[in-house]
């Protein structure tokens, strides 16, 4: 009989500021997302008042009546911890697939005292990592997330586990979790599901199979089996390749002038062919697209082009002179722009690549420019080493952080010093546990 166990971080934005400035622990914490525009984390304190997923904007005279801490989302910090819990995780299964930047799931199968096993792997992670987590073990995937939701929420649950193997409380459990709140269903299928008189896990765990592959689908049926026990979903070990890759962002402020853009696209185009090296693939074909903003009463344009390249590349240089061509495109004067993007797409596998005789780039001089650019960046930080197009000062385009990182005795942190910071706490147990 297969066992599944997720481990998911409490508030993982929030706890990765917090293990940067300890001072914030027991204080409400809110983080921003891009430009600081609408919270995306939010601590238990800030929950208890009334914080939602809100428009910063409209909730500032809140956040500054309850003393609220606000942040802004730091990714390469976050990025950073994440890989730490995830290295963690890996040593208790090998079999584990990495559902997201917080979460994972374990294959527990034929561990005897699951019960203490999901505790050890608690205390593991906060002790090496500083970061709670609540860990949900059950037969099925489905069932191993509604355990999860019921260990952070429930305050019957203390010490961050729930196991709901062989447990006589799995119906329980199933009638106090609501149908939209199961994982896979959804507001949309929820309200299908009302009009059907099914409110709750427990009643999506009894309805008819057969029925409900004929009223909705597969999918959902075969989430109510997951939820009466029934294996249907494995792990994926292996992650499908990228169809495409992109970077897009909204500007920090309205951009008119080409020499702006220009570093726009050049830094998008960067950083899109960075991830996809990262994942060992290359590109045949490059988007490029700008948006006006569509809520401001003047001209709007929104323009885009693909351009194929002459062979399948991870070259951030060709990749780059292709972007600045598709940007010469599609540019016009007498419009400000708020959004823009670059995407990678006909993405193959790196190794597979042709080469030709008519290549005008050296591609093993290539391969060994790129390992160094990235590995520099990688160890000092993003964008330590660029191309000249993406600029070296920061622009009022760049993402609006006014509410970056903590402050520490020196001053204001940068982004590469936080980064070091976590570093430097990894090294100590003891420093870790006195956080």
């Amino acid at each position: 009989m297969p066992v599944f166990s997720i481990v998911d971080c409490n508030s993982f934005f929030v706890s990765c500021e917090r293990l940067l400035n300890p001072s914030l622990k027991g204080k409400p914490v809110i983080v921003l997302s891009n430009n600081d525009g609408m919270v995306v984390a939010r601590s238990n304190e800030a929950k208890a008042l009334g914080i939602q997923w809100d428009a910063y904007h409209l909730i500032k005279d809140k956040i500054r009546y309850y003393d609220i801490q606000v942040y802004s989302s730091n990714y390469p910090l976050y990025s950073e911890i994440s890989g730490r819990v995830m290295a963690i995780l890996k040593q208790f299964a090998p079999r584990m697939e990495v559902y997201s930047c917080d979460e994972a799931f374990l294959d527990l199968t034929g561990i005897e005292n699951l019960d203490t096993y999901g505790q050890l792997i608690r205390e593991t992670v906060l002790q090496h990592c500083g970061i709670p987590v609540s860990v949900g073990i059950a037969k099925t995937k489905t069932l191993a997330k509604l355990a999860n939701r019921i260990a952070k929420k429930s305050p019957k649950v203390k010490n961050g586990v729930l196991n709901l193997v062989d447990s006589h409380y799995l119906d329980d459990a199933l009638k106090r979790v609501e149908a939209k709140d199961v994982w896979g269903v959804g507001r949309r299928w929820a309200e299908r599901l009302r009009g059907h008189s099914i409110l709750t896990a427990y009643d999506l765990a009894h309805a008819d199979p057969k029925w409900l592959l004929k009223t909705f689908n597969v999918v959902l049926t075969r989430t109510a089996l997951e939820l009466r026990g029934q294996f249907c979903l494995s792990l994926q070990l292996d992650p499908p390749l990228s169809k495409s890759i992109m970077h897009s962002m909204s500007f920090g402020k309205l951009v008119e002038d080409y020499a702006s853009l220009r570093q726009v696209i050049s830094t998008y185009a960067a950083e899109s062919s960075a991830k996809m090296r990262r994942e060992q693939l290359a590109c045949g074909s490059v988007h490029v697209f700008l948006q006006t903003n569509r809520f401001i009463q003047e001209p709007q344009y929104f323009p885009g082009i693909t351009l194929p390249l002459p062979y399948p590349t991870d070259h951030a240089a060709e990749i780059i002179q292709i972007a600045l061509s598709a940007l010469d495109a599609i540019f016009q004067d007498g419009y400000r722009y708020n959004k823009g993007g670059v995407m990678l797409g006909q993405l193959i596998p790196a190794s597979e690549r042709q080469t030709s005789l008519l290549d005008s780039y050296n591609r093993d001089k290539v391969v060994g420019l790129m390992q160094a650019l990235d590995g520099i960046n990688r160890q000092f930080g993003p964008g330590t080493l660029r191309y000249g197009s993406q600029g070296f000062r920061k622009a009022a385009w760049q993402m609006r952080q006014n509410h970056l990182s903590s402050q520490n005795n020196q001053g204001l942190m940068t982004e590469h010093q936080q980064v070091k910071r976590i570093c430097e706490l990894g090294q100590s147990t003891a420093l870790i546990r006195a956080l």
